[in-house]
Formats: structure tokens, sequence, C-alpha cells
């Protein structure tokens, strides 16, 4: 297990990372400095140089642990097959989550650092930017927001929450009104990292996602555990971060709501939630 110096270590190099590489460039990228790796997947120069930094950084704090970054995978996909290898441990790295975001001068942009091991996340950082709020959990050892542990909230309202860019668009079209008025607003950050924090920070209750790439959910989802919560698959098996990105994720830090979730959108049946069985 990774030591508490040593995660203290990865939360410094990551706002080192931050403060040299991606809020200089915030607002400040050229057009030929943005490129599109797929339909509405911007990778910049920002993500590169991240992505770069924090390697070389995390291959001093855990020497030949390998790295799996976002944009490593995309020229190396067998890469991501390193975090399903039993008995070995990779980092997970997505460095510049909310690209879209950042790439059009929206402050809305995160680090999202994950230590796997054998197939189970045992460490994970979510930092928010230009906030600069960290997010830090240790398997079995808790999470924190900012230093201060967080606890399962009390319930004090209809849950609100967030969903996929693509769920969300479903949901406005199908969901009828009368179960929508048993939720409260359901939104999109376009940052799993940044929605990390509002729930860890009790501004909202849960996630559901159809795509689960690791590099954004592998911490925050290791956060909500360490809290008291869950995270499952659209077919009630837990979340792993090896997990086929399509197997979809609901998330909440009360168990209650994400009963409540699942139900709701099981009941609406909405297509691109077709793996969600009856309960």
């Amino acid at each position: 297990m990774l030591g508490s110096a040593d995660a203290e270590r990865v939360g410094e190099l990551m706002r080192e990372t931050a403060a040299a590489e991606l809020l200089p460039r915030f607002r400040s990228l050229a057009k030929e400095d943005i490129r599109l790796k797929g339909p509405g997947d911007y990778v910049t120069v920002a993500d590169v140089a991240s992505e770069q930094r924090l390697a070389s950084g995390l291959a001093r704090i855990l020497p030949g642990v390998p790295v799996v970054g976002e944009e490593a995978v995309e020229k190396e996909p067998d890469l991501v097959d390193l975090i399903a290898r039993p008995g070995e441990s990779c980092w997970v790295v997505d460095p510049l989550d909310g690209t879209a975001n950042f790439a059009s001068g929206k402050d809305r942009f995160a680090i999202i650092v994950c230590l796997v091991r054998d197939t189970v996340a045992v460490g994970g950082w979510i930092l928010d930017l230009p906030t600069g709020r960290m997010a830090m959990a240790l398997k079995g050892e808790g999470v924190t927001l900012d230093g201060a542990p967080v606890r399962r909230p009390e319930p004090v309202r209809p849950p609100i929450g967030f969903v996929g860019y693509k769920v969300k668009k479903e949901f406005d079209r199908q969901l009828p009104a009368d179960k929508r008025s048993s939720l409260g607003r359901v939104s999109t950050l376009n940052c799993a990292g940044a929605e990390y924090h509002e729930i860890l920070a009790g501004r909202a209750d849960f996630n559901l996602y159809r795509m689960t790439k690791s590099w954004d959910h592998a911490a925050g989802t290791l956060m909500i555990a360490e809290a008291g919560g869950e995270a499952q698959r659209f077919d009630g098996k837990p979340y792993a971060p090896a997990q086929p990105i399509n197997s979809g994720l609901i998330a909440a830090i009360r168990p209650q709501t994400l009963a409540q979730v699942r139900t709701l959108f099981e009941a609406v049946r909405m297509p691109l939630l077709a793996g969600l069985p009856k309960i």
C-alpha cells in the first residue's frame, strides 16, 4: 500500500503539473494547439505536456510501476490491459479531465490520478482546477476533501446528480414529468473529476454514465466507496477499473439514493440504458 508521505507527494506532483503545464495555457491556446481524436473528443498540447510531467514524477514515487495515461493509450491501445492484470500495479492518469471545457475557455477541468493494484483501485487523487481543491483517498483509510474527512451526508432534498452527456439528452427527451419530479436537478459538467468533487462536498448525490473509462472514474468511485457509498455497473455488479467501458455506472454515497436512481431509470427504459436490469 502507498504510504501517507508518498500519497502527499502524488498530490504535490499534481499541483506542480497544473501550475507548470495547464494553468499557463488556459485561455492561451492557439488553434493548432487543439485537435480532435474522435467526434467530440478533444486533445490539446496541455493534455500531452501534463501527462508527460505526471508520468515522470510518478515514476520517481513508485519506480517500475507503469503509467496508463489517456493520451498514451491513444497511441498504444494495449496499455489499458495493464489495469486488468492480476497481481500487478499501474497508475491510471487523466492529465486533463474536461479537455473540451479547457479548450473553449470554461473554468471546469481537473487532473485525476489513480493507483490500481491487482485490478483494484487502492489510491485516488482528483485536483479540481482552477479552484485548487484536492480530494484524496487510500483504500481502507477514508477520503478527504481539502484535508477534511468526507462523511456520508444526511438526505435534505430530492437527490440531484450528474449524468453523461448522451444520457442527459436521453433524459431530457424521455423522462416523463411525473418521474422527473422524484429527482432534483440533473445536469452534466463535462468533467467527471469536478462532478465527483461536487458529490464529495454534498452538493450533489449521484452520477450515472454509460461510458466508464477508467481514467475518468477509477479514482472517484474509490472515493465514494471510502465515504460509505457504492458504485455499480448497470448489471448490478460492483464497478471495477478494468470493466468494459460500456458497462455503465451508477454511483452514490447514500445506498438509498443509488437504489432510487436505479429504479427510476429502469422504469423509463431509456434506450441508452438498455443494460440496466429490473430490480
